[in-house]
């Protein structure tokens, strides 16, 4: 069925975004036969697809996920064959200038997160545990490094560079043995 369905804060829009944060015509979707494109409409507060923000018009996979204004859309088309998985974002990493960047957008991230995350992207595919988190992390310290230190820490870069954290992608907690970062691009 082809056509464009409108998204906003505007009773007229075909899916209506009641929060104030929506802009009145603010994204739509366009169907060309079994394709799908997510446009942002030049929106105030932006669209996102699956973490990233909407700068031109966009291939829709099924699955994907679609927030504007803090409310999440699941993109269900029940005419797609197949899933495509997403791409694995890219991570770049230059320690001395304290920089990082997800997908070539930079990451503010405290010094602590720098480390953590040039760690995991050196050991990616690989399973670290606690204990070698805390001595590349914390290396001033000896002793007295606490779980809950590194939970703290693994919780706050989740916040930064996953679309969904509280189900994470890309830094998974292998149970009883440590987290691993997925190897990427």
């Amino acid at each position: 069925m082809p056509g464009i369905t409108r998204l906003g804060r505007a009773p007229e829009n075909e899916i209506v975004i009641p929060n104030r944060l929506a802009s009145r015509q603010h994204a739509q979707i366009m169907r060309e036969g079994n394709r799908l494109t997510l446009q942002d409409l030049q929106s105030a507060n932006g669209t996102f697809l699956n973490g990233q923000k909407v700068t031109a018009p966009t291939p829709l996979r099924d699955g994907d996920q679609v927030t504007i204004a803090g409310i999440h859309l699941r993109v269900q088309d029940p005419e797609m064959t197949s899933r495509e998985a997403p791409p694995l974002p890219s991570i770049q990493i230059h320690l001395q200038a304290a920089e990082a960047f997800l997908n070539q957008r930079p990451l503010a991230l405290s010094p602590k997160e720098l480390v953590l995350l040039a760690y995991l992207h050196q050991n990616s595919g690989r399973v670290c545990s606690k204990d070698e988190i805390g001595r590349a992390v914390w290396s001033e310290y000896q002793t007295g490094i606490y779980d809950y230190q590194i939970e703290n820490l693994i919780r706050r870069l989740r916040q930064k560079i996953e679309a969904d954290p509280g189900n994470p992608q890309l830094l998974k907690t292998v149970r009883g043995m440590g987290y691993k970062l997925v190897k990427l691009k």
